[in-house]
């Protein structure tokens, strides 16, 4: 059976998904550019809303879209989404969570092995000539905690990774963790405090919520270690980033990669010019087998919905 319906693609995304969409029998309008006005003015006249994270779909917006019956998010959080209200009109909310795992986790090792062995200065005074071998004492991850604040898909595909570079793994999560993924990779379970006050490494994977919004604060960035790392590919809000920038900048903690930011692009120029900074423009998902892998993924839920 064929889907029937319209569809609006508001942001750049694989072109595979458009291919299956078509292919399935649905209209598809590709506009990767289009502005908030021109969205205001159409959006009514589609059945189907795909999004990636440039477009933002407020309550305002989401109200014009009278034929809606289904927003998808390219892409794994839907904070561009204002999902109660698109709910409340009897829209369903999809998104992709699946096609980033591999992808973030890899992003996630890649900014440990920066920070641990100074990669990016030590590159950046190579090309200016200087040869400062001396300074540039690094650590191994071999043998060190990371500490995982969110144990999902990606905290665990994160957790394995490290587990063969012989990495300590504690984990902490407000909902229950999977006992077998526990024993798996031997997972230490421990409160938010321990696994900062344990931790040489901590790596962020929580959804921005009232309860994650500044979930590392001042208070929380004292409790780590002097020489620990704290890395984010989650959401910006989750660390505090003048707190953030007074901590990395009196020696408290040791250093910080991030990859997402309180306000993209990042305004905060103080925290980015910091030598023990290590930042990447929201690249987490960045890569062409993520993807298009989001983007089949949607496509086939879509299809999947409109045909049931």
């Amino acid at each position: 059976m064929q889907a029937a319906g319209s569809v609006l693609v508001c942001d750049a995304i694989d072109q595979a998904g458009i291919y299956s969409l078509k292919r399935a029998g649905l209209t598809v309008t590709y506009q990767p550019e289009i502005t908030t006005e021109k969205l205001v003015s159409s959006i009514a006249n589609y059945d189907i809303i795909i999004v990636r994270s440039r477009t933002k779909l407020t309550k305002d917006i989401i109200d014009l879209a009278t034929s809606a019956k289904i927003i998808a998010r390219v892409g794994v959080g839907l904070d561009n989404i204002d999902v109660v209200a698109a709910e409340g009109k009897n829209i369903r909310v999809i998104n992709a969570p699946e096609a980033a795992v591999s992808a973030v986790s890899e992003l996630v090792i890649g900014f440990m092995m920066c920070l641990s062995r100074n990669i990016m200065l030590a590159d950046s005074e190579m090309r200016k000539g200087n040869w400062v071998k001396k300074g540039l004492m690094g650590t191994e991850l071999n043998g060190k905690y990371l500490g995982i604040v969110g144990v999902g898909s990606i905290g665990r595909n994160t957790a394995r990774i490290a587990k063969a570079l012989r990495m300590n793994l504690i984990g902490y999560d407000t909902i229950p963790i999977n006992q077998d993924f526990v024993k798996e990779v031997g997972l230490i379970k421990t409160d938010l405090d321990t696994l900062i006050e344990s931790s040489d490494f901590i790596t962020c994977h929580v959804p921005i919520t009232a309860q994650t919004r500044h979930m590392f604060d001042a208070n929380r960035l004292s409790k780590m270690k002097s020489s620990a790392y704290i890395i984010n590919t989650s959401r910006g809000g989750v660390i505090e980033e003048n707190a953030l920038y007074e901590a990395l900048k009196e020696g408290k903690i040791a250093g910080a990669a991030l990859d997402v930011f309180e306000i993209e692009p990042p305004v905060n120029r103080l925290l980015l010019e910091l030598p023990n900074v290590v930042s990447t423009p929201h690249i987490g998902a960045q890569t062409l087998e993520a993807q298009r892998l989001a983007s089949t993924v949607i496509a086939e839920k879509i299809i999947q919905i409109m045909n049931t």
